[in-house]
């Protein structure tokens, strides 16, 4: 676990950014949660003086589909192992003609089309309502785009800054007919793993980026072929490179956890007086309610 008052960027993402190169004294971390086990054991090392925890949300060998990612557990044993600060880093298709596969997008909003997944924390004897109007923490979106944009310069990459984020549940890919209507709502990128990735980070006070990945045009564009998993994969590969430096640049570049708007993001949302808490929800959320003891 990290020291108090240290900064350390936590990461979900998918297989392989573990071997994240120049990343020191690598161990392995196996966090229980109140929610369940995480997708998979934390990766936790150092690269140069930030710290870094890795969780690989879909398993290694990417065994769990999107719509049966435990996100709370997730979310939370990040949390528990000393995150300050948490990037999500994931494939998604354009919806924009000048976001071309390939290409890297650090969005600031989202739209939730997801359907059968747990969503909050506070589920049961806590009502609790975050303020989610801006679900992505500006400085460290502009951070991360400013370390994508180092990592991008001279290849045929290009780093889009802004934009929203639909997640659909999946795991099958969009009809033509929703792809087409997703783009009548003036959307970037589509997903399925960035909800509820947000909402959670935001209820656990933790400062939130994400880096997403353009791997084709949906099935929207007429141009080219429709999404194929090979065609995901394939591209996908190429950009993983990419997310690996972007990562190891934005480390280092970090903003103030207190900037954020998730800093503190709890200590008005409580609408339930302490003492009508019972033992077990105060229990299963030590991990959050801890830092407000008292106010």
């Amino acid at each position: 676990m990290a020291n108090v008052g240290s900064v350390v960027l936590g990461v979900l993402g998918g297989s392989g950014l573990y071997e994240l190169d120049g990343l020191t004294d690598v161990r392995e971390l196996k966090i229980e949660t109140p929610f369940g086990a995480p997708s998979d054991l934390l990766v936790q090392g150092r690269l140069g003086d930030a710290q870094l925890l890795f969780l690989p949300r879909h398993g290694r060998g990417h065994r769990i589909p999107p719509h049966a990612i435990n996100y709370r557990a997730n979310v939370a044993a990040l949390k528990i192992a000393g995150a300050t600060h948490l990037v999500s880093v994931s494939a998604v298709g354009s919806m924009k003609e000048e976001i071309r596969p390939g290409d890297l997008v650090a969005v600031d909003q989202f739209i939730d089309l997801t359907k059968r997944r747990a969503s909050t924390f506070f589920d049961e004897d806590v009502a609790a309502h975050v303020s989610f109007a801006d679900p992505v923490c500006a400085r460290m979106a502009d951070a991360l785009a400013s370390a994508a944009a180092k990592v991008t310069d001279g290849t045929s990459s290009k780093v889009h800054r802004g934009g929203t984020y639909v997640c659909m549940e999946g795991p099958q890919f969009s009809t033509r007919a929703e792809s087409r209507l997703y783009r009548t709502w003036g959307v970037s990128v589509i997903g399925m793993t960035g909800m509820p990735e947000a909402k959670l980070a935001r209820e656990a006070e933790l400062p939130y980026a994400t880096l997403a990945l353009a791997t084709d045009y949906d099935c929207w564009h007429e141009g080219e072929e429709d999404v194929t998993v090979e065609q995901v994969v394939a591209t996908m590969k190429s950009n993983v490179a990419l997310a690996k430096r972007t990562l190891a640049e934005l480390a280092g570049t970090l903003p103030d956890a207190k900037s954020s708007k998730a800093y503190g993001a709890l200590r008005h949302a409580i609408m339930t007086a302490p003492d009508a808490m019972s033992d077990a929800a105060k229990k299963r959320l030590a991990f959050l309610l801890a830092a407000h003891a008292g106010t």
